[in-house]
């Protein structure tokens, strides 16, 4: 319990970190941190299949391409937000904590659900969800990722 606390706090001040940072590397540095101590939650969670994945798929690939379109498309030019976002933003942060506070306040987070099957992280198990039920979804994402991916480039080249 005392080294899920540590990892919850790290993974809190490093999301924190991702929106409240002016330059947009080191906000993505501060996501990258935060994916890599999510994937030291599953190991903790006896799911060693779903922190590899985490750390191979999400804090390795997806970042790498999150800090390419960035470089792209030259965040020095980007202009800031009006004050009105981060007022909007802050009340949204604030009614998530407090729906949060009310939610544990509820329930226990002893009793926070069933417990966990023992194939749970198990590559038997990924693999027959995500090739049963989640390949439609699987496939959905990938594409919408590689039309961002496009468009960015595409944004970018208009631009010089």
């Amino acid at each position: 319990m005392i080294l899920f606390s540590i990892l919850a706090v790290l993974s809190v001040v490093f999301s924190l970190l991702v929106v409240t940072q002016r330059n947009v590397v080191h906000s993505a540095m501060a996501l990258a941190a935060t994916l890599f101590v999510v994937a030291v939650l599953f190991l903790t969670l006896n799911a060693p299949v779903i922190g590899v994945l985490q750390i191979l798929v999400y804090a390795g690939a997806i970042m790498i391409l999150i800090l390419f379109v960035i470089m792209l498309l030259n965040p020095t030019s980007i202009e800031a937000r009006p004050a009105a976002w981060w007022t909007l933003g802050s009340l949204a942060a604030a009614a998530l904590f407090i729906q949060f506070i009310v939610l544990l306040s509820r329930r226990p987070l002893s009793s926070a659900g069933p417990p966990v099957p023992d194939s749970f992280g198990g590559p038997e198990s990924i693999a027959q969800s995500l090739f049963t039920d989640f390949a439609l979804p699987f496939e959905v994402a990938s594409v919408l990722l590689l039309v961002a991916i496009i468009g960015a480039v595409t944004l970018a080249q208009r631009q010089r």
